[in-house]
């Protein structure tokens, strides 16, 4: 039992850094009424909790080979516990955004590569790959958990508990970090700023222009950002175009910058040659698409279940319950069959059940979610992403040797908080943008008078927010309007949520089709079998 005692202390750590990304998703109305805040707030607080992580974490690895990765895991704890008790005392949703969104994702950036490193420094042969699967597992479990524990605190006591509650894992984890081995040797290299500012600033662009997509338009300009009252659309063309498109030049610039320092013979902040690893290059895009369709699935689902069809934290975490099982059951099932199949078969069979298991939850969109089937897509998808966590983690961290491993752990975080910031960004945007475009047709094909239909025209003009469906009627009222339209806005309103959640889990299906490019160089030898050097590309 003493051998796994270090994996269980890092399994403790990375099974609350994961857990932060589903456990507010069930409690969202709560939330936003608790706060006196909007759905579209907290979209943005959610993004920018794993943004923060995705845009600092390869300073984050390369802080932990400087400092020792033991003592940046202890550092990043410590600022991760004080960022959840930040957010549980939050009186505002701007004092949440700097705990949770800020001070937890910079926390984060310090312990997740430090447990993929310090994974390897602890363990060797079979009992790393274990660890890694263990890791892996751990995560899912933290996936499939937040809806519960979140819907149950949310419930019974109040979301808070859940930051207070990390406080104190938090804390324990540091308290027994001395049990952890770190015979890594420290290196002495500056850490190039630039390198930093363009790689943070680049994905910054990209995922917020993305996130903003939803008011600004992606090309054409809807709701343009205003300085002075003058609206801000250059050339005619959205702000989000134009962020995506710096963002995306940043970024190049990061890539060459990288290549420049090498050739001079200075200390990059990550190896960018490594992604010429086809090992390496297909699991790190196959663990941003599986994160982009978790965080997407796990932001429009309870968005509908709680502001459509009214169910409280709770009944909402029960009701994604099936994938929560399932997840958790393949994680397992998946560390299992890794010692008879190629992790390229597990990988495969789990991204074709995830089109499927997002097919059926597209057939299952009704008015009130057709139990069997929603419950089945719900299961499907969590059979899919258990299968994938359990066999991510060690394709990406044997594709390289001991020495780059905290690199490696850095570009896991990347694409891991990266595919999560952009599944909630994308993902909710197309829901927000979706609900808008749906409602104002069906505003304008209903025989709602034409004085009526040119009020709601007006006072929608900025784009439709996500409130409850049930509220709709009592805001029509105070807007003006009689009973009968009150109804008839009521359904309307319905009814457009309903497509939105239509057009999103498509969005998910697409997503999840593409997933199955990314993973040709998958390896496709069982996992004790393979060669311990990097397959290179």
């Amino acid at each position: 039992m003493k051998k796994w005692t270090v994996v269980i202390i890092l399994g403790c750590a990375q099974f609350v850094m994961v857990l932060d990304g589903t456990v507010m998703n069930v409690s969202i109305s709560t939330v936003v009424d608790d706060l006196d805040t909007t759905v579209a707030a907290m979209q943005a607080a959610i993004t920018f909790y794993t943004l923060t992580m995705a845009a600092v974490m390869l300073l984050g690895a390369k802080l932990g080979d400087v400092w020792g990765r033991r003592r940046a895991f202890v550092i990043g704890s410590c600022i991760y516990a004080l960022g959840s008790l930040t957010t549980a005392l939050s009186p505002n949703v701007a004092v949440l955004f700097l705990g949770w969104s800020i001070i937890e994702g910079l926390g984060a950036v310090l312990v997740i590569p430090a447990i993929a490193a310090l994974v390897a420094d602890n363990y060797q042969g079979k009992e790393r790959i274990t660890a890694y699967a263990v890791i892996g597992a751990v995560s899912g479990a933290a996936v499939a958990a937040g809806p519960l524990i979140g819907g149950f605190v949310t419930t019974y006591f109040s979301w808070r508990y859940v930051f207070v509650a990390e406080v104190v894992i938090m804390a324990g984890v540091v308290l027994c970090a001395r049990l952890i081995t770190d015979n890594t040797v420290r290196q002495s290299v500056r850490i190039d700023v630039l390198s930093v500012f363009l790689s943070a600033l680049g994905l910054v662009f990209v995922v917020f222009g993305m996130l903003q997509s939803k008011t600004w338009g992606w090309i054409a300009p809807l709701q343009s950002p205003e300085i002075g009252g003058v609206a801000i659309e250059p050339l005619g063309i959205s702000m989000t175009a134009w962020l995506m498109l710096a963002g995306g030049a940043l970024i190049y610039a990061f890539v060459r910058r990288q290549l420049q320092l090498v050739g001079r013979g200075d200390a990059p902040l990550v190896h960018v040659e490594m992604f010429s690893i086809s090992q390496l290059r297909s699991g790190l895009s196959v663990l941003g698409a599986q994160y982009a369709v978790t965080a997407g699935l796990f932001f429009m689902v309870p968005v509908y279940l709680q502001m459509t069809l009214g169910l409280d934290p709770l009944q909402t975490g029960l009701k994604i319950f099936p994938l929560s099982i399932s997840l958790i059951l393949f994680s397992i099932v998946g560390t299992g069959l890794s010692r008879i199949w190629a992790p390229l078969r597990i990988v495969r069979t789990g991204q074709v059940i995830l089109v499927f298991s997002a097919a059926i939850l597209l057939g299952s969109a009704t008015a009130e979610l057709r139990s069997g089937l929603f419950a089945a897509g719900m299961f499907l998808a969590g059979t899919a992403l258990g299968l994938l966590a359990s066999q991510l983690g060690n394709v990406n961290m044997s594709s390289v040797t001991e020495k780059e491993t905290s690199e490696v752990g850095g570009l896991q975080g990347v694409f891991q908080n990266l595919g999560s910031s952009l599944g909630t960004a994308l993902i909710g945007s197309i829901l927000i943008g979706a609900l808008s475009t749906s409602f104002a047709s069906g505003v304008a094909s209903s025989e709602l008078p034409p004085d009526t239909k040119a009020t709601i025209s007006q006072q929608t003009q900025g784009g439709v927010s996500i409130v409850p469906a049930a509220a709709v009627a009592d805001i029509a009222l105070e807007a003006g309007l009689d009973s009968a339209e009150a109804a008839t806005l009521t359904t309307i309103y319905r009814d457009s949520q309903l497509s939105s959640l239509r057009i999103s889990f498509f969005g998910l299906i697409v997503i999840s089709l593409l997933s199955l490019f990314f993973s040709r160089g998958i390896p496709t030898e069982v996992a004790g079998r393979q060669r311990t050097k990097a397959a290179q590309g």
